[in-house]
Formats: structure tokens, C-alpha cells, sequence
């Protein structure tokens, strides 16, 4: 029973990254594509992805974001992986947009001719994206993606990174992290899980091609997401977006942990949210206090045997620490002004 006398107090809505009530007394410029009754749902339900997927919330964002700013007018081009499995089952799909399935290696050339085809039909207005997982990225399509770089093809490519080849088995990718415990790289022997030294970071590589727009973004980090997604397609030419998107499966991370394990990479310096135009940083997501790597790595049992103590498993731990730290350093990101994320 209400007391006549007590103070009133203000409603607080705190959920805004799907269209509830308290969605809609937001104000509209802080809401999101997926708050609006106007949104897509290029990537609709009664797809396979598993419990908790951090790449299908991150697709159904970007594309969505993508037929925002375009129009509707977008055509997805999207490598094998678990993206095209988990959609595409023979014969249903989940994809409401003009959409079509390349090898393994070859989106960005395939998403390159699309837009070429487009532009010699004068449908100028009909843009491209080209979509892949790490595996089909970083490894399998690496040389098709330079090149789409270098020939500064009109096409937004987007890199959904579960730092792995999830849907083969879990084996090591050139994302994967050190230590991490793969098929490929077992936790195990001398030197267990995946080896310090290797790898590739795609976003830096990108950038080295001066291409006009990079950028690396979160399904932590929703609005920032689409707001990536945005700015990238006001621009032309070739542009490159790096999306985090952990995946419980191959992770052993809990299906309802997805969002904090993704904000904890963020927030522990391990992966940093960035921009770039033509090569040059151009914004950077702030840290206001960063946590220790050790935060993130304990939510993942691919790195518990680095957390039962030893003096080897410290220093490793210390040494992606270190990873975190130079990358805090190198992007300036803990910094006074107030974090978006």
C-alpha cells in the first residue's frame, strides 16, 4: 500500500538495447536500431546460433545499422563459417536482405565484384558489405582482403572475431589468443595452450593500407557498434570493421556472461575500441579504470590451467598483462573524459 506522504521518487529505465517501454521514454537519439519499431531484422529469428552467441547479436546490429544508414539498400556478401551455418541451414534462411554465400576465402573479391557489377549498372545507391569470421578473414581470405584494400574497392568489410575456427572443431586461428586453449592448441605439454609470439593484428594491418575508414568495435558496446556502422557507410571506398563477439562454446564461458566477458576485454585494455581514417587514429573508446587481465581470463575455462598457480603460469599471466598495458599506452585510453562503455 502506497504511503500519501512519502517522497516521489523517479522511474529509472535501464535496459535500452531492445524495444521495451523503457526504451521508448528514452530519448530518441539514445536509443538504438533495435529500439525502433522501424528496424530491419536483416538476421530475424529461428536461425541455430548457439545459447548466448556473441557474433549473431553483433550481426543482427551491424546489418541492421547498415540498412539504416543505406536506406535499405544493402547487399551482404558472407564467407563460410559459423555465421552462413548457423543462418543458412538448406533450405531456410534467416536473412531478410539481398544475401549471398562465397568460399570460404573469397568474400572480400566476391563483395568487390558485387560493387562493381552495381556500379556499371548505375544502382550507385545499392551498397556492398562482405562479412567472415576470424578464420575466414585473417587466415583463408587474407590475401582476397588485401586486396580489396589495395584496389580501394567500395565495400565495407566486417570481421566478426570469436578469435577461433568455432564452427570446425575450435582450432587456433591467427586470432586466437596466446595461452589460449584450442583443439589445436591443447593445454598441455611444456607449453600448453597457444604459443606467445603468433598471430596477426588485422585492424593495425588494415590500417597500414591506408584505406579510408577502420575500426574496431564490441557487442559490449552496442551504440558505439552502430555508430562504427554509420560512419562507415557515409564513406566510399574500402573500409574494415573488427567486431569482438566471444563465443561460449569454444570460449567455456557461461551463455549469459557473453556481454560482461566482451566489456571486460575492453575494459582490461585487451582489446581496445578504436578509429582510424587513412591510416591515422582518429578516436579512441576511454578506460576510466582499467581491470586486471585476470578479471577477463577467469570467465574462460580455454585459460584455467594458466590460473592453478606456478611460477610459469605467473609470468605468463604477466606477460598478457603487459599485452593490455601497451595497448592502454599505445591508444591513450584511460583518460579523465567519461567512457562510453
Amino acid at each position: 500500500m502506497s504511503d500519501e506522504n512519502a517522497p516521489e521518487q523517479k522511474v529509472k529505465f535501464y535496459q535500452k538495447g531492445t524495444y521495451t517501454v523503457g526504451n521508448r521514454l528514452v530519448n530518441v537519439r539514445q536509443r538504438s536500431v533495435q529500439a525502433s519499431m522501424d528496424r530491419s531484422n536483416s538476421l530475424t529469428c529461428g536461425h541455430r546460433a548457439c545459447q548466448g552467441c556473441g557474433e549473431a547479436l553483433g550481426a543482427r546490429y551491424a546489418i541492421d545499422a547498415a540498412m539504416r544508414a543505406t536506406n535499405n539498400q544493402l547487399i551482404a556478401i558472407n564467407a563460410t563459417g559459423c555465421l552462413e551455418v548457423f543462418t543458412t541451414p538448406y533450405p531456410e534462411t534467416s536473412w531478410q536482405i539481398p544475401w549471398m554465400h562465397s568460399l570460404f576465402g573469397n568474400a572480400a573479391a566476391v563483395a568487390a565484384g558485387v560493387a562493381a557489377a552495381m556500379r556499371v549498372k548505375g544502382l550507385k545507391q545499392v551498397r556492398t558489405i562482405a562479412q567472415g569470421g576470424d578464420g575466414g578473414t585473417m587466415d583463408i581470405g587474407f590475401g582476397c582482403l588485401s586486396g580489396m584494400f589495395e584496389r580501394n574497392d567500395d565495400v565495407l568489410y566486417i570481421c566478426y572475431d570469436n578469435e577461433a575456427y568455432m564452427n570446425t572443431g575450435v582450432q587456433r586461428s591467427s586470432a586466437t589468443p596466446v595461452a589460449a586453449r584450442t583443439a589445436t592448441t591443447p593445454a598441455m605439454g611444456a607449453n600448453p595452450g597457444n604459443s606467445f609470439n603468433s598471430g596477426k593484428n588485422l585492424p593495425l594491418i588494415a590500417m597500414a593500407h591506408n584505406i579510408p575508414y577502420v575500426a574496431t568495435a564490441s557487442v559490449a558496446a552496442l551504440h558505439d557498434l552502430e555508430a562504427k556502422v554509420t560512419r562507415a557507410m557515409s564513406l566510399h571506398g574500402a573500409r574494415y570493421l573488427h567486431i569482438h563477439v566471444p563465443c561460449p562454446l569454444g570460449w567455456g564461458s557461461a551463455p549469459h556472461d557473453t556481454i560482461q566477458v566482451a566489456r571486460l576485454a575492453i575494459k582490461s585494455g585487451l582489446f581496445p575500441l578504436i578509429e582510424a581514417e587513412h591510416g591515422m587514429v582518429t578516436a579512441t573508446v576511454p578506460i576510466r579504470q582499467p581491470v586486471p587481465v585476470t578479471d577477463y581470463l577467469k570467465l574462460q575455462k580455454r585459460f584455467a590451467h594458466l590460473l592453478r598457480g606456478g611460477e610459469e603460469n605467473a609470468r605468463k599471466l604477466a606477460a598478457i598483462q603487459t599485452i593490455a598495458d601497451n595497448n592502454i599506452k599505445r591508444f591513450n585510453l584511460v583518460r579523465k573524459e567519461a567512457p562510453r562503455v
